[in-house]
Parts: structure tokens; sequence; C-alpha cells
């Protein structure tokens, strides 16, 4: 098998399992409880805290655990919309969000909130001019995610942060896909906001992280009600073994953000030069500069997506776009935002790599993408044979 779904997830790493180990076995304790089980997983969370307050350039005491960007994009969105108690509320976000910040968004609508969703490009990145020009009197909270997990476009974060800085709204902004990828400073860009995912950086699934800026932690109202862990912003037993492989993926990615970069940027080529040979047709969709080495959306005209992945499920694992959509069958969303229509949409793929792809891999996958991919192209112009 050949694993090509790097947005969906990223394999761990075997130095953050590593790291983990002593607090699966000898450390295990509580990190609430007074003793040395418990004072040894408090000292690892502190040192998780510090590494990766580290790469984001915030301080360690504005690092909150979550079970993942799902739960810190709500904790942020609802934290703050409710914990408003003004009766005009507006949220801006963008049309290409993950569904965990849209749905959460519109679920906002009950508490009296209203919601608007600025288009991007056909290049699926938003002018900042739609931003401000959408924002009014009313607006509490813009909602813009680093990195589109469908197409790897990078969204100018930096600019719309000095914009919601300059107007006093506050800023939040999912790095799911970001974090480790582009470099990250959430003071210089103005992010009061951040959200973050341990297994989109080579980390555990089940562990997360938002950052709230001093300046939020009295603004933002839990979600999760119970012991008065995380200064009462997030009841629970925190797990010590989980954050510090966050921390210690944090701290790798940040180390190796470079080198990983150009690998990636090789295997992008690498998949782009291959492919065209056999599909002189291809279309990459989204900006090719603005956006991650390390994602590469593609239509293949005349192929079904959806057959292709089919065909090729036990040796090349890829998609047609993002998990958080499986099982719904309708056209991705976001390619639809970017002006594509039903048959672009429907021949359009997904292929997503990194640290641990070999250029071997990709060879060998585009031999069978491509392979298998004629074959379907063929079914359809010749359905009778």
């Amino acid at each position: 098998m050949i694993f090509l779904d790097y947005q969906s997830t990223s394999p761990l790493d075997p130095r953050v399992v590593e790291k983990m180990q002593p607090y699966m076995t000898r450390w295990f304790g509580n990190p609430h409880s007074e003793h040395i089980f418990g004072w040894k997983s408090a000292e690892a969370i502190d040192k998780a805290q510090e590494l990766i307050a580290l790469t984001i350039g915030a301080e360690p005491s504005e690092i909150l655990f979550t079970s993942g960007a799902t739960e810190s994009n709500n904790l942020a969105i609802q934290g703050i919309l409710r914990n408003n108690k003004s009766k005009a509320k507006h949220l801006l976000t963008t049309s290409i969000e993950h569904k965990c910040v849209l749905n959460t968004a519109l679920a906002m609508r009950k508490y009296g909130c209203l919601v608007d969703m600025v288009p991007v490009g056909k290049n699926g990145i938003v002018d900042v001019e739609k931003i401000e020009s959408a924002l009014n009197k009313d607006s509490i909270m813009v909602s813009v995610m680093f990195v589109n997990n469908e197409i790897g476009t990078i969204q100018p974060i930096k600019e719309i942060g000095e914009l919601c800085s300059k107007k006093g709204i506050t800023f939040h902004v999912d790095a799911a896909q970001a974090i480790g990828k582009v470099p990250i400073n959430v003071k210089e860009m103005k992010i009061d906001l951040l959200s973050i995912s341990g297994h989109k950086v080579y980390g555990p699934k089940g562990i997360g992280a938002l950052y709230v800026s001093h300046h939020y932690s009295s603004k933002i109202e839990p979600i999760i009600f119970g012991g008065a862990q995380q200064n009462n912003l997030r009841a629970g037993t925190v797990p010590a073994f989980l954050c510090t492989g966050l921390g210690e993926a944090c701290r790798i990615a940040d180390e190796e953000m470079e080198k990983d970069r150009e690998h990636n940027l090789l295997l992008r080529d690498t998949l782009i030069g291959k492919l065209h040979t056999h599909f002189p047709d291809l279309v990459i969709n989204g900006d090719l500069n603005q956006r991650i080495p390390g994602n590469l959306n593609i239509q293949l005209p005349g192929v079904d997506s959806d057959a292709l992945v089919t065909a090729l499920q036990d040796k090349v694992a890829f998609s047609t776009g993002a998990a958080c959509n499986a099982g719904i069958v309708e056209p991705s969303y976001v390619l639809a935002a970017l002006g594509l229509n039903i048959d672009e949409i429907n021949s359009s793929i997904r292929l997503g790599y990194g640290r641990f792809t070999s250029i071997e891999e990709v060879n060998r996958a585009i031999d069978l993408i491509s392979e298998k991919a004629i074959q379907v192209r063929n079914c359809v112009t010749s359905p009778n044979v």
C-alpha cells in the first residue's frame, strides 16, 4: 500500500512515539494528583505547552489542550460568541472552511448570531478587501483557516489579522493543516485564537490545542463543564502522553519545516510532471504557488474520480475530497466554491504526501493511477467495450 492521503491524517513519527512511551507505561499518573506520578505527568504537560508555544510564537500559558481541532474550533467560536452579551452579533468566515467551522458558525444562529461567508476566488484564496467590505458595526469575530484541507491554498492571514486588530474584532484561525508547514507567529499575525490538531502534524489522534491570547482568557466561555482543569476553560483530565506527543510533533515539524518543504516540492514536481505526460489536459485546482507543497488537488478530465479511488483502494490510498465528508454523497463544496462545474468536480482527486513518502512510492503511484485512470476513462468513452 502507498499512502497519499496526508491531509486526512499523517503517520505517527517514531520519535513522537518514543517520547510518549514513558507516559503510557511508567509515569501514567493523573497530572492533577499530588504525588510523584502526578507531578511527572504535570511536568510533561508543561513541557508540551512550551514546545507548542515556541512553534507559534506564543506563551506556554496561552496553550489550552483539547481533543483535536474540531473541539478547538468549537471552543473558539462558541466560547467567544456565547460569552458576548450583546444582542447583535455578526460572525464572518469563508465559503471553504472545514465543516467543523461552518457547522459551528451556523449553529450559533440560535444564539442570535448572524453568519456571513465570504466567497474565494478561482484560485482558492480570499480577497482581504472582500472581508473588509463584509464587516459591519455588529461584527464580533472573523474565522479563517490558514491552509485549506482539500486544495492546500494558503490564506493571507497576516493581512486579515491586521484588519481585525485595527477594527477591534476577534480573529480566529484554524491552523490544523498549517502547523509545521508554514511559519506561524500569532503575535505578529495578530491572531487571537488558533486551533491545532495532533494527527495532521505526525502526532497522535485525539489531541489538539487552542491558543488563547492572554487578552481573551476571560472572554471565552467553556463548552465542556466539570472540574477546574486548565483554568476552568476545559474540564477533564489532561492526557500527559497525548500532550507529550503533540508537543514533540510540533518541535520536530518546526525544526524540519524547510527540509519537509523541499522533500514535498520534489514529490509534487514529480507527480505533476509525470502525470502530465499521461494526461496533457490535467488541471490543478487552486493556486499552485500560494499553497503547501504537500497537497496536489487535480482534475483528470473524463475520469470518474470515485471509480478511480475505488479501483485502487487496495494499492494506493488517496481521496476525492475531505475525510470530514465521508459518507456524504454530494459534490465537494470547496471545489464548487472555486467555480468548478459538476463534471470538473467529479473528475478531481486529492493527493497528499509528506515526510515518510518516498520518491519510489510516488513513481509507483503515478504508474498505477495513470494506468487505472486511462481504463476508467476508456470505459466511459466506450461503454460497450
